[in-house]
C-alpha cells in the first residue's frame, strides 16, 4: 500500500466517521468550521506521521507502506497530506449531517 492510498483511505474513513457516527457526528457538528478543519488536519497529519514513522523505524515494508525515510520521502509525504485533505473535505461536503 501506498502512502497515497493509506492517507487517501485514512482521509475518507475519518470523514465518514465524523458523518455517521453517533454521538461524534453530533459532537462534530456542533463544533465551529475553523475547529472542524482544525481537527481533521491534525488527524492526518497524525496519520501520515505515523506512516512516516513507521517506514523510517523499519516496519513499514512489513505492513506494505512503501516511503523514503529521507528529505524527498517527507516531501512527498506533504504532497500526499494535500491530496488527503481535499479527498477528506469532497467526501464531507457530499455526506449528510448532523442537525
Amino acid at each position: 500500500m501506498t502512502t497515497t492510498q493509506l492517507t487517501s483511505i485514512a482521509a475518507v474513513i475519518l470523514s465518514l466517521a465524523f458523518s455517521y457516527l453517533p454521538g461524534l457526528s453530533d459532537w462534530y457538528a456542533a463544533q465551529t468550521s475553523q475547529a472542524k478543519r482544525l481537527t481533521m488536519l491534525g488527524l492526518l497529519v497524525l496519520v501520515a506521521g505515523g506512516a512516516f514513522s513507521l517506514a523510517c523505524a523499519g516496519l513499514g515494508l512489513g505492513l506494505g507502506i512503501t516511503l523514503a525515510c529521507d528529505q524527498s520521502g517527507a516531501f512527498g509525504l506533504l504532497q500526499t497530506l494535500i491530496m488527503a485533505l481535499v479527498a477528506n473535505q469532497a467526501t464531507y461536503s457530499i455526506t449528510p449531517k448532523s442537525r
